[in-house]
């Protein structure tokens, strides 16, 4: 499938939603204006690609959202053209996050990728240059797991070449039809500055850190234990393992101790995984345990095994947990791995790459590690050795990616050395700004918390080669020449014909694989074009204006795989942090606001959620939560966006027959029109200092307000009585061309196609060039400088609005005449702008409250706490409420009654207010209104 192509069925967007919004209750009823555009054939898909932007009938968000998703593509709106002598300053790139080719697009991709695209479409406007590029993560052990699954094979039964093509193929598929859900969903996406991480350009850049890095002496090979995956058959590091909550049992084993001058005949050793007692090499007893001081230096035969062990001591033994003695195993876990370490114990492999037992279990052999622990409990017990058998639950190491649990194993591996440079890492994430600024806490907590250095070789057959031949005389290290990147060592030749340790002419290629994260890691890298420059011997960026980067949004849940092994990378590599500020998104929850998984049944589906909404109302959704905060996935926001939408749709119609498309500015603006663009000014500046911070929530609902509350059901409402003035004219024009702009980041679909069809005089005509009249190459709002009294506007229009609802309850016309309103609040400057709205004869400002008395209506009493506290008294309670013999005491916040004091956490109090003088009195938050 072509990157610049869409095709809407594949997300499922139906045509029968589309015709069918939701009113406000929920119900659906067909869209004004006939019927929308079929997407069902070639010829009806080109119709909708040229269709011309019209606010004839109502929206059709199909229709619309389709053939503007296809435009940008085709015009390539959001191309990003470099230039090195640009300055940095004035370019803003986005280091987004290629997702891993997995086959399916869930909710968290929706939910980050419109979070980027906010931040992508507001800078564009604001500061004009942006780079927002896609990539694909098609390298590794999941590209491996979808090929296996989706043509279902095993990667052993297929020559490493073989199986690498078949993964190509598979990947290739699922790009893209992830690029046609990408492409739906109306990001502003450069769809010219794409990549996949196995493609050469990225193997030569992935090749290229590890040269530079080994050079630098920042990488080695070692013979050594590492964290292996039994399901997987590889080494994998320290940030791909969590901890699982896992049943289990403890199980006391009693173990001899050798010679006739033993102090005892036996002591216990309390362990999980008895099946590692065959790989037992030691017995340890922490130096101040008292109680088992005398079995150091003595000699335990094993169990069973019968081989036999040293006794010793060692402060990492935890004295509280079981007897406080214990074996160690070669190898069981980090503590194995150091006293094998530090007392130089021999290694007694028992467990194989698979977890399956080795010939040094013996009778156990061929078992799996599960099934031979069982096993070898079974027969502790026949021949005495189980003391005590008990279930337990407790953390497990285990393989993030698929859940396995984790042995340690040794063998040799390559490593970055990050552990010596653990604070110049912390030092570069305090440079970062960090949205929200809470999560640099995990990053943080993630440094502290490292004891190996990165291990990022891999036994896979999907992957990037290590560029490295080893001499089959001395193993020397025979890297490739830098010219010559990419290379496979599996199938190209050496860069030297004898080795220049020993001379020996044989050598043996590297067979492992990078980690994909040491690909993953170098994104702002490849984005930039970092090359190696042979004629200068240095490495050069083609595109140096973009690094570092302004922004890198992910995930908080890989903040220590993907955000740290970049800053490593990146740090080692240039000296500089990779980017100014990073955005980590929270995780899309269910109603319930628990973490959605298949097993639980309560996945929510994109395709779903798209054929059944428009992605603008998915997009207002998603700027519905706070950066960085877990929420969960409420249909009311969606349905909230989908009204947006309309009101949009139908105000824009309203205000097109109210006002002339470009009215002049008049030399005088009435007081309420200045108002309104005052408040728009205001409003501008909140919705820009909100969007640099990436506070999309809170900008989202502060336009929403404005837009909704203030513009459409007040201003609107007066600007229909008032169409024949210029200030008014004026005013409505520049508000909503306003709006629009404002919007456009949120709204992209349906701002465009608004924009196009009432301001731009060529954007909707064939041949225009769309890049100078979309609304999102334009220049985001500023403030323009308009004054007026905002408090008394905002009275004056709450006064407005009263007095339209008292008319309408009365069912009076709203031209109908008002012989007398007097007011009590700020509305000073605006009271013309009242009388001649509302059409009142006489409008007295008053200088004092009016006569205004406030009552108890009623008391409430918290009896869930009432009762307990006060027994049989709470009926005398009640009664002395019901006839009023009561006393409040707002100063110490008590009610007494009955001869008791209640405190303020044990009754509410709701006030009434009513007006003793002539006429009747209307309450809004800034003011009273009397209308006689």
């Amino acid at each position: 499938m072509s990157a610049t192509s869409i095709d809407r069925a594949t997300t499922g967007l139906s045509n029968e939603f589309q015709q069918r919004p939701r009113d406000d209750d929920g119900s659906t009823t067909p869209v004004s204006g006939g019927e929308s555009m079929s997407m069902d054939t070639p010829e009806q898909d080109e119709d909708a690609a040229t269709a011309e932007p019209t606010l004839e009938g109502g929206y059709d968000p199909e229709e619309v959202e389709t053939r503007w998703q296809q435009r940008w593509i085709d015009e390539e709106i959001y191309a990003y053209e470099s230039d090195p002598e640009r300055d940095p300053n004035t370019t803003y790139a986005i280091d987004t996050p290629p997702p891993t080719v997995s086959g399916s697009l869930h909710m968290g991709h929706l939910y980050g990728s419109t979070l980027q695209d906010f931040a992508a479409r507001f800078q564009r406007m604001h500061d004009g240059d942006v780079l927002f590029p896609f990539g694909y993560d098609d390298n590794g052990i999941a590209s491996e797991r979808l090929t296996e699954e989706e043509l279902d094979i095993r990667h052993q039964d297929y020559e490493r070449r073989e199986f690498q093509e078949l993964c190509r193929e598979v990947c290739e598929e699922y790009e893209g039809e992830f690029t046609e859900k990408m492409q739906n969903l109306g990001c502003s996406i450069d769809w010219n500055s794409t990549y996949k991480t196995i493609e050469p350009r990225v193997q030569r850049i992935s090749q290229l850190s590890f040269l530079d890095l080994y050079e630098n002496g920042r990488e080695y090979r070692k013979k050594a234990p590492a964290i292996w995956c039994p399901d997987c058959e590889t080494a994998i590091s320290q940030v791909e393992t969590e901890d699982d909550e896992r049943h289990s049992h403890f199980n006391d084993i009693a173990f001899e101790l050798v010679g006739e001058t033993a102090p005892r005949e036996e002591f216990v050793i309390s362990t999980t995984r008895p099946e590692l007692i065959p790989a037992c090499v030691s017995v340890f007893v922490h130096p101040d345990d008292e109680e088992n001081q005398d079995l150091v230096g003595e000699t335990a035969r094993i169990p069973i095994f019968g081989h036999e062990v040293p006794v010793i001591e060692d402060e990492r033994v935890d004295m509280e947990k079981g007897s406080g003695v214990v074996m160690c195993c070669t190898f069981g876990d980090q503590n194995d791995i150091e006293w094998y370490q530090a007392h130089d114990l021999p290694l007694r492999v028992a467990i194989d790459e698979s977890a399956t037992m080795t010939d040094l279990a013996g009778d156990y052999e061929g078992l799996s590690t599960e099934d031979a622990r069982e096993a070898i409990v079974e027969d502790l017990d026949a021949e005495g050795y189980l003391r005590d058998r008990w279930e337990i639950t407790h953390a497990v190491g285990v393989h993030e990616r698929c859940d396995t649990p984790v042995e340690y194993r040794v063998s040799k591996q390559w490593y970055v050395e990050i552990l010596d440079h653990k604070e110049e890492y912390l030092e570069a994430g305090r440079e970062m700004d960090w949205y929200p600024e809470k999560m640099f806490t995990r990053y943080k907590h993630w440094i502290e918390g490292l004891e190996w250095d990165w291990l990022i070789s891999r036994q896979r057959d999907s992957g990037i080669p290590f560029p490295v031949w080893y001499c089959a005389d001395c193993d020397t290290e025979i890297m490739a020449e830098k010219a010559e990147l990419p290379v496979d060592p599996l199938s190209d030749e050496p860069p030297v014909d004898a080795c220049p340790e020993c001379g020996g002419e044989e050598f043996e290629p590297e067979e492992d694989v990078f980690d994909t994260w040491a690909t993953s890691s170098l994104t702002p890298l490849i984005n930039a074009g970092w090359d190696w420059d042979e004629e200068r011997e240095t490495f050069e960026m083609d595109k140096p204006e973009l690094y570092p980067f302004d922004l890198r949004p992910q995930g908080h849940d890989i903040i220590s795989f993907w955000l740290f092994h970049t800053v490593v990378k990146c740090y080692e590599h240039t000296g500089e942090v990779p980017f100014d500020a990073t955005m980590i998104n929270g995780h899309v929850l269910d109603e319930n606001r628990e973490k959605m998984s298949k097993s639980r049944g309560n996945v929510v589906e994109p395709d779903e959620v798209l054929s059944e909404y428009p992605v603008d109302a998915v997009r207002f959704w998603a700027a519905s939560a706070a950066v960085g905060d877990d929420f969960p996935y409420q249909e009311k926001d969606l349905t909230a966006g989908e009204k947006l939408l309309r009101k949009l749709w139908n105000a824009s119609k309203l205000v097109d027959t109210l006002a002339p498309r470009d009215p002049d500015e008049p030399e005088t603006l009435e007081s309420i029109d200045r108002w309104l663009l005052a408040e728009l000014d205001d409003a501008v500046a909140d919705l820009t200092a909100h969007l640099e911070e990436y506070e999309f929530a809170k900008a989202r609902d502060r336009l929403r307000t404005f837009f909704w509350n203030t513009f459409c059901d007040d201003y609107l409402e007066i600007a229909k009585t008032r169409e024949d003035s210029p200030s008014t004219q004026y005013a409505l024009r520049t508000a909503h061309r306003t709006f629009l702009e404002l919007w456009a980041p949120f709204l992209p679909h349906v701002s465009e196609e608004i924009w196009q069809a009432i301001y731009s005089d060529s954007g909707s005509q064939d041949g225009a060039d769309l890049e100078e009249t979309s609304i999102h190459t334009r220049d985001w709002p500023s403030p323009q400088g308009y004054e007026a009294d905002l408090e008394a506007g905002e009275t004056a229009m709450e006064v407005i609005s009263a007095l339209r609802r008292y008319k309408s309850e009365n069912q009076l016309p709203l031209n109908a005449d008002l012989e007398s309103v007097a007011v009590y609040g700020p509305i000073e400057g605006f009271e013309e702008a009242v009388q001649n709205v509302m059409h009142v004869r006489e409008l007295t400002v008053l200088e004092d409250e009016p006569e205004v008395t406030t009552e108890v209506a009623s008391i409430d009493l918290d009896y869930s706490t009432l009762g307990p506290r006060f027994g049989s008294k709470v009926g005398d309670i009640d009664a002395g409420i019901e006839s009023g013999e009561y006393e409040i005491d707002d100063d110490a916040g008590v009610l007494r009654v009955a001869g008791e004091e209640l405190e303020d956490d044990l009754f509410e109090v709701e006030l009434e207010r009513s007006y003793s003088g002539e006429g009747e009195m209307i309450e809004t938050e800034s003011a009273v209104v009397i209308l006689e």
